[in-house]
C-alpha cells in the first residue's frame, strides 16, 4: 500500500476541491463573526498578539466558535504544531503559539502550513508511517503509529472546514443580507 499516495490524496481532493475554493473572498467582518452570544473567538491581548477562547476542561457542550477560532484552530493546532514537531525544530507549544490576527493572516499561514505538512508527509516511508508517534505528541497520540496521526490530520481538517463552509453560508444568509453577498 503506498500510505503517502492515499493520505495526501485524500487531503489533497479535500483542499483543491472544498477548502481552498471555500475560503476565497473570507474577510476579517465574517472572520470574526459571532452568530449567537458566547462565542468562542479569536481576541487581541493586551501585548498585540492574538489568542483563542479555551478553558479546560472544555464545557459540554462546548461553545459555539467563530471562522476566526476554527481556522486558527487548523492552522496553528492541526497543521503548524505538527509540521514543527515532526518535521521542523520541535519549539512550537500551545502556550506560545501565535494565532493568526486576521483573514489575509489566517489564509497566508494556512497555505503555509498546509505545503509543510503535505512536503513532510511526501517523504515518509512505510517504516515512518508504522513508527509510533512517540515524544512528537501529546502522550494520547505517542504509542499511535504516524499514519493514524496523519488520518487524524486529515480527519481535522475536513471536519473543521466543512464547518467553516457551513459558517459562511449562514454569514452570506442571514437576515437582511442578499444571497449574493459573498
Amino acid at each position: 500500500m503506498n500510505w503517502t499516495a492515499e493520505i495526501l490524496g485524500q487531503l489533497e481532493f479535500y483542499w483543491e476541491t472544498s477548502l481552498r475554493p471555500g475560503l476565497i473572498g473570507l474577510g476579517d467582518d465574517e472572520f470574526y463573526w459571532e452568530p449567537v452570544e458566547g462565542c468562542w473567538s479569536v481576541r487581541r491581548l493586551s501585548d498585540g498578539t492574538f489568542a483563542p477562547d479555551r478553558e479546560w476542561p472544555e464545557p459540554v457542550p462546548p461553545p459555539v466558535t467563530t471562522i476566526g477560532w476554527r481556522l486558527g484552530h487548523i492552522v496553528v493546532e492541526v497543521l503548524e504544531m505538527r509540521v514543527d514537531h515532526h518535521f521542523g525544530g520541535r519549539t512550537m507549544m500551545l502556550e506560545n503559539a501565535a494565532w493568526p490576527g486576521s483573514a489575509d493572516e489566517a489564509m497566508r499561514r494556512l497555505e503555509r502550513a498546509y505545503a509543510a505538512w503535505c512536503a513532510g508527509v511526501r517523504a515518509l516511508d512505510a517504516e515512518d508511517f508504522a513508527a509510533p508517534v512517540g515524544a512528537a505528541e501529546p502522550s494520547e497520540w505517542a504509542e499511535f503509529p504516524f499514519l493514524t496521526l496523519a488520518l487524524h490530520v486529515n480527519r481535522e481538517v475536513v471536519h473543521h472546514g466543512a464547518e467553516i463552509a457551513l459558517m459562511r453560508d449562514l454569514y452570506r444568509s442571514r437576515p437582511g443580507v442578499g444571497r449574493d453577498a459573498l
